[in-house]
């Protein structure tokens, strides 16, 4: 069934706002996709902090226009589908490869952006495999604190074993005055 042109420049309208903001978008294609799994991978992706969308590639591409994930929505074919967000890319590569990967005879990935820079499905699959921007920054927080942590532990470590001989001085009675 056609749409009409008002239409189509609505759904331009409303794709090319939500990716005006995002930064990272995964293109896939499908097929055999029950309602059923189309509805759990929507979940899953809205859960990672993104939103899912099956497109048509003109629409897609004139939507892209003037975006950061305009490079990977140019010169689509077949059936495909884009997970984007503006938030973090490896939550959303994380989610999006672990379903792909338990329905892989359903869904396969074309290609990614992350700023700009497009990616093949390998590295697509690596970016799943990074840690996550919440991981990433405790791991670097633990660094920093480390040095100020062993620092603390050497300065208080005279005064601890001053006590300790002093304790054992006490227990062992050599420090009664018999002068």
């Amino acid at each position: 069934m056609a749409i009409s042109k008002a239409k189509k420049a609505e759904k331009v309208k409303g794709l090319a706002g939500e990716l005006q903001s995002s930064t990272t978008a995964i293109i896939g294609t499908f097929s055999k996709l029950t309602v059923a799994k189309d509805y759990e991978l929507r979940k899953v992706i809205r859960e990672a902090g993104g939103k899912y969308r099956v497109v048509k590639n003109k629409l897609a591409a004139i939507s892209g226009t003037g975006t950061q994930v305009e490079a990977a929505l140019k010169g689509l074919k077949g059936v495909n589908s884009v997970a984007f967000t503006a938030g973090d890319p490896v939550a959303l590569a994380k989610v999006f490869a672990k379903w792909a990967g338990e329905n892989a005879t359903e869904f396969q990935f074309k290609l990614g952006i992350v700023d700009g820079k497009l990616l093949s499905v390998n590295e697509v699959k690596a970016l799943a495999t990074l840690p996550g921007k919440e991981e990433i920054f405790s791991k670097l927080l633990f660094l920093i604190n480390a040095p100020a942590q062993r620092l603390v532990t050497v300065l208080n470590a005279a005064g601890r074993d001053l006590a300790v001989v002093l304790g054992q001085g006490v227990e062992k009675e050599k420090f009664t005055g018999a002068a």
